[in-house]
């Protein structure tokens, strides 16, 4: 056999066995890319190398107290504005009801101190009246001279204080026929006046601080 028939087969082993060692050392590397992570973790908790549930190395979690609270705020404010603008609203009208109460009290004061003398002065009227058919009766009597002469003193004396409170006499003779300041008690024709004039005074009107105490009762002309 010569010489390289011999080298043959040698080269050939050796090739063989380099090809075994490549497939080997191939087949020991690991594919990173295909390693499932979960699997990696799941056996490091397993054999007892990840964190322990009891070292308590966990962030605690956090719980927002905040938000749930932000509604209820607004609904209290949206209720504090609705019950200030009810109060607004109710002090307006107290004082609008307030200023008419005032001006009504105001006029009642004033009313009661022009007209609270208004009973007695129609008390006195009556004695006005009397004192009026005394004299008139007695104008043509001499024994009652005395009688009549006091008699005006006490009249004028009574129209004074009747003055003195505001109570004056209507003038009514001669004057148009006022419905509203005198009471005609019948018409009688009188062609020297005009028709609806006042021609003469039954009962004399008065007044009280310009208001109708009580009307002249009088005599109207008529065409």
């Amino acid at each position: 056999m010569s010489d390289e028939e011999r080298l043959k087969p040698a080269e050939e082993s050796d090739v063989e066995s380099a090809t075994a060692e490549e497939i080997s050392a191939e087949e020991g590397q690991i594919d990173v890319e295909s390693v499932d992570l979960s699997d990696v973790d799941s056996s490091k908790s397993s054999s007892g190398e990840g964190p322990s549930e009891e070292s308590g190395s966990e962030d605690p979690i956090l719980v927002d107290m905040e938000g749930p609270e932000i509604p209820v705020v607004d609904e209290e404010l949206q209720n504090a504005r609705a019950k200030a603008a009810d109060y607004l609203n109710r002090m307006t009208r107290i004082q609008a009801e307030m200023d008419n109460l005032r001006k009504r009290t105001a006029r009642d004061v004033e009313k009661a101190h022009k007209f609270a003398l208004e009973p007695f002065a129609k008390e006195l009227l009556a004695v006005a009246d009397s004192m009026d058919l005394g004299l008139t009766a007695a104008k043509d009597s001499e024994d009652v001279a005395s009688l009549k002469e006091g008699m005006e003193l006490t009249r004028k004396q009574l129209f004074g204080a009747l003055e003195k409170f505001n109570v004056e006499v209507m003038d009514a003779m001669g004057v148009k026929f006022d419905p509203e300041q005198h009471e005609a008690l019948t018409m009688v024709p009188n062609p020297e006046m005009e028709p609806n004039t006042v021609m003469d005074v039954i009962q004399k009107g008065y007044t009280l601080n310009g208001r109708l105490l009580r009307p002249a009762r009088v005599i109207v002309s008529s065409s």
